[in-house]
């Protein structure tokens, strides 16, 4: 195998001729800088350069294979220039953003004075880096969708039924045919290892250790054969969330591997098609670069413009080669017929398309708007849900129906079960778990869950999730407080 120093390496930092050095190995992206889903820019900043620790939180390790041809993996470094290399990360000075994380990590509460959801977010932002903190935590616009999406559940409130017998209270069900021992699962979310090298390795393990299912995003961190082998068992269910490429055949291709895989079921995402205007996230390397300089001059001119990749943030990236032009009479058939996997909308935000994918045939929808990561003022979740039990009760005679976006409590679980929810989805605050406590943080949040839910229905006066019914609970017209926090 070739090797080149950190010199030769150096000279290639153009659109005509990029390499960059991921791991010690060298790499020609040149022919890749447009594919890229983020767009040349994002790359030409690491040309010539080593671009390790950039590109491993956010790629799966079979992202180079898949992408560049066998040729343009040119060879190693040598062995001066990789002991170059190691010696200038041991000198690297820390940057401001670092040395908080490194404080906040020290000062991070014990896993049992984590009582609730919320609990775990506020640690989370505290111990995640800035990146990660914005493109977890980021939203549409002015997150006033992502704040009512939560808001909206204190709309409604409970008929609790007395003098039952509920000391036996059962909270399982099934997904999809798919046993849960409670009625939540872990929605698709992207990028795990931003927060936690382990990644969605410790949302699988999570999920085994405590009975539910996880959803695997498209934009996963770690390969969908990496995420496959983490079960503990091979009987273990994964979803697997999909955004469909513009090109039918890289879709294809990737319906075929995760089918192969022992994926149980697609979630087809089509409230995302388009890149969302998440502005804290967009505002990361801006707010970093300030916070290193202290208001001091950068080197790039005032009037100087990016370019649009560049206005994207992580999460635009992410989506810029989505398939914008799906339709229910050519994308659903055409997904039928290149598999036998259960079909779930991910991502229904009215009645008239709740009714036109049950026409569609489809196992499932979820309603949501993406967390409030979209569209403004989109309806939250819980509202739909509401609207389709009032308008079209025959839809949940003839699908399963999911919501996720502002789920907090197991009472915001058991007030989607009483209008017809079939199971809920959780994506935030797993990605929180993992990134504050790894695996154990998914098991915990989890087991707070199971434990709100059942008081919950205890308290109800029902002992199994069939018995919850749109007469527990009634939508009273009201602002919402804030909840309070003690």
């Amino acid at each position: 195998m070739q090797t080149f120093t950190l010199e030769q390496v150096a000279q290639h930092t153009t659109t005509g001729s990029c390499w960059v050095i991921i791991q010690n190995k060298v790499y020609d992206v040149t022919d890749f800088l447009f594919d890229h889903p983020g767009g040349p820019n994002v790359i030409l900043r690491y040309g010539g350069k080593d671009a390790t620790a950039a590109y491993i939180p956010i790629h799966p390790s079979d992202a180079l294979d898949k992408n560049l041809a066998a040729e343009r993996h040119l060879g190693t470094l040598d062995d001066e220039s990789i002991n170059r290399l190691k010696e200038s990360g041991n000198n690297k000075v820390q940057t401001k953003d670092e040395l908080r994380v490194e404080e906040a990590l020290k000062n991070k509460p014990p896993l049992q004075r984590i009582v609730n959801v919320e609990d775990m977010e506020e640690v989370a932002k505290k111990i995640l880096s800035y990146r990660a903190m914005a493109y977890y935590s980021s939203a549409g616009d002015d997150s006033i969708t992502h704040v009512e999406n939560g808001r909206a559940f204190g709309r409604f409130f409970f008929y609790p039924r007395v003098m039952k017998p509920v000391s036996q209270c059962d909270t399982s069900t099934t997904i999809l045919g798919y046993k849960s021992t409670i009625p939540v699962y872990i929605s698709g979310a992207a990028l795990a290892r931003l927060g936690h090298p382990l990644g969605e390795a410790n949302l699988t393990r999570g999920a085994y250790k405590t009975g539910i299912i996880q959803m695997v995003s498209t934009n996963s961190s770690l390969s969908y054969a990496e995420i496959s082998a983490a079960r503990v068992s091979p009987e273990q269910p994964l979803f697997f969330q999909l955004y469909k490429h513009v090109s039918d055949a890289t879709a294809e291709r990737l319906v075929r591997d995760i089918e192969g895989l022992g994926y149980k079921a697609i979630f087809l995402t089509v409230d995302a098609l388009v890149p969302g205007n998440r502005e804290l996230d967009i505002r990361v390397p801006h707010y970093l670069e300030d916070l290193e300089n202290q208001g001091l001059p950068t080197q790039k001119k005032p009037d100087e413009d990016e370019g649009e990749t560049d206005r994207l943030g992580t999460a635009g990236g992410l989506v810029i080669k989505n398939d914008a032009d799906m339709t229910w009479e050519k994308t659903i058939p055409w997904i039928r017929s290149i598999t036998k996997l259960p079909i779930v909308i991910k991502g229904i935000q009215c009645v008239q398309d709740a009714v036109l994918a049950c026409e569609a045939g489809c196992e499932g929808i979820v309603l949501s708007n993406h967390g409030g990561r979209q569209l403004e003022y989109s309806l939250p979740p819980i509202e739909l849900l509401y609207r389709i039990r009032q308008q079209r009760p025959d839809v949940f005679e003839k699908t399963e129906v999911y919501i996720d976006g502002g789920i907090r409590r197991g009472t915001d679980v058991v007030k989607a079960l009483c209008l017809g929810a079939r199971a809920v989805g959780l994506g935030r605050a797993f990605l929180y778990a993992q990134s504050a406590y790894g695996e154990a943080g998914v098991v915990h949040v989890a087991r707070i869950l199971e434990r709100e839910i059942r008081f919950g229905m205890q308290s109800l006066g029902v002992r199994s999730i069939s018995e919850l019914v749109p007469q527990m609970v009634e939508r009273v017209d009201w602002q919402p407080v804030t909840r309070a926090k003690l």
